[in-house]
C-alpha cells in the first residue's frame, strides 16, 4: 500500500501542474484579450495598434514560457496587469470634450422647496437626426401639481434591448422627460462593446416628449411603448427628486457609462432602489426590452388586462406618426392610453 500511495503523488502532482498551466494560459489569454479591447477604445490612435501587439507579445511569452519557466511566466503576468491596471485605473471621466449637439448639456436643477428650476432643459425640432434646431431653455416646475409618472419604452433592432425614458406630467399639462445616455463626443458613434471600456461618459437628459420622444416615434421611427405607472404621488415625487439629485451630482462628478451597470434602465432601477430599497433585481432590467413585463409582475402598470393587451394598448409610434403637423405630440400619444 505504501508502494502505491508513493507512485500516486507524483501522479496527482503531475495533474496539479498540468491543471495550474491550463488555468494560467486561460488567464493569459483572457488578459491579453481584455486588453486589446481596453488599448483599441482608450490608447492614442497613433500607438493604438503597436499597444495592442505589445499586449499579445507579452501573453504569448507567458503562455509560451509557462511549460518550463512557471515563475518567470507568472511574474510577466502579474507585472503585466499591475502596469495596465495603474494605466485603466487613470482614465478618468470628464465634463469637458467637445460633445455632439443632442447631449452638449446636462440638466441640472434648483429646489427651492416645491418650486423647481431645471437648466438646460432639450427641446430641438428635429427634421432629421442630422438635420434640428437645437433649442436649450430654463423650465420651472411645481412639484405639488405632478399628476403622473410614465415609462417610456424604446425599441429599434433588438427586441431585448430598449431605450428607457421616464416622463413626469403636470397638472397645466407639460411633460418633462429623463433620459440616461451616452455622451457622445462630435463624430463618435455608440457601440456597446465600447461601453464597457470607458467609452463614453454617462449624462442625464431632460427634454421635452416633443423632442426626445418624438425623435425615436417619428424621425428614427423605433418601437415606442408608454406605461403609465401605478405609484402614489409620494413616490412620483421621491422619484423626480431623485432624479434632480442624480443630475446635480453628475454635474459636480462625472461619471463613465457602462453597458451592463450604467444605462439608461439601470439608473431608473438605482434611483427606484433609493426609494424602495427591497425592489428585487431582475434579469429583465438588463434585458430591458422586457422591463414591462417586470413592471407587469410589480404591479406597477396596469393589471386587469393580459400583458399582451396591455403591451399593445401602450404602442404610441402609430399614434405619433398619424399626428397632424403642429398638434400636441404628448396630447396624440396618449389619445388611446387608459389607465385601467
Amino acid at each position: 500500500m505504501a508502494i502505491i500511495s508513493t507512485a500516486a503523488k507524483p501522479r496527482k502532482w503531475r495533474i496539479l501542474v498540468l491543471i495550474a498551466r491550463f488555468v494560467f494560459r486561460l488567464a493569459a489569454i483572457a488578459f491579453a484579450g481584455w486588453f486589446a479591447l481596453a488599448a483599441f477604445y482608450q490608447a492614442p490612435s497613433t500607438w493604438k495598434w503597436p499597444i495592442i501587439a505589445a499586449g499579445f507579445l507579452v501573453g504569448l511569452i507567458a503562455i509560451l514560457t509557462v511549460r518550463r519557466r512557471l515563475l518567470f511566466a507568472g511574474v510577466l503576468l502579474l507585472a503585466a496587469m499591475l502596469a495596465v491596471s495603474y494605466w485603466w485605473t487613470g482614465i478618468k471621466p470628464s465634463n469637458n470634450r467637445e460633445w455632439a449637439a443632442d447631449v452638449a448639456h446636462g440638466v441640472t436643477a434648483t429646489i427651492t422647496g416645491d418650486q423647481i428650476i431645471l437648466h438646460n432643459v432639450r427641446n430641438f425640432q428635429w427634421r432629421t437626426t442630422e438635420d434640428f434646431d437645437p433649442f436649450w431653455q430654463t423650465e420651472q416646475y411645481d412639484l405639488a401639481t405632478l399628476r403622473s409618472v410614465d415609462l417610456l419604452n424604446s425599441v429599434w433592432s433588438n427586441p431585448a434591448i430598449a431605450h428607457t425614458l421616464v416622463s413626469f406630467g403636470f397638472a397645466d399639462g407639460r411633460h418633462v422627460v429623463f433620459s440616461a445616455e451616452i455622451r457622445k463626443e462630435r463624430g463618435e458613434a455608440f457601440s456597446e462593446i465600447g461601453g464597457f471600456f470607458k467609452e463614453f461618459e454617462l449624462v442625464l437628459i431632460a427634454a421635452e416628449e416633443s423632442d426626445i420622444v418624438r425623435l425615436r416615434t417619428n424621425i428614427r421611427r423605433e418601437t415606442v411603448s408608454l406605461y403609465p405607472l401605478r405609484v402614489s404621488p409620494q413616490i412620483a415625487r421621491a422619484l423626480f427628486l431623485s432624479y434632480l439629485e442624480k443630475a446635480n451630482a453628475l454635474a459636480a462628478q462625472p461619471e463613465f457609462y457602462q453597458t451592463i451597470t450604467a444605462n439608461c434602465t439601470t439608473i431608473v432601477f438605482k434611483l427606484a432602489r433609493l426609494i424602495d430599497p427591497g425592489i428585487p433585481l431582475d434579469w429583465r432590467i438588463i434585458a430591458s426590452g422586457y422591463l414591462p413585463d417586470y413592471l407587469y409582475d410589480r404591479g406597477l402598470i396596469r393589471t386587469d388586462l393580459p400583458l399582451d393587451q396591455v403591451r399593445k394598448q401602450a404602442a404610441i409610434s402609430s399614434r405619433a406618426l398619424a399626428a397632424p403637423a403642429g398638434s400636441d405630440y404628448s396630447r396624440a400619444i396618449r389619445s388611446t392610453l387608459d389607465g385601467g
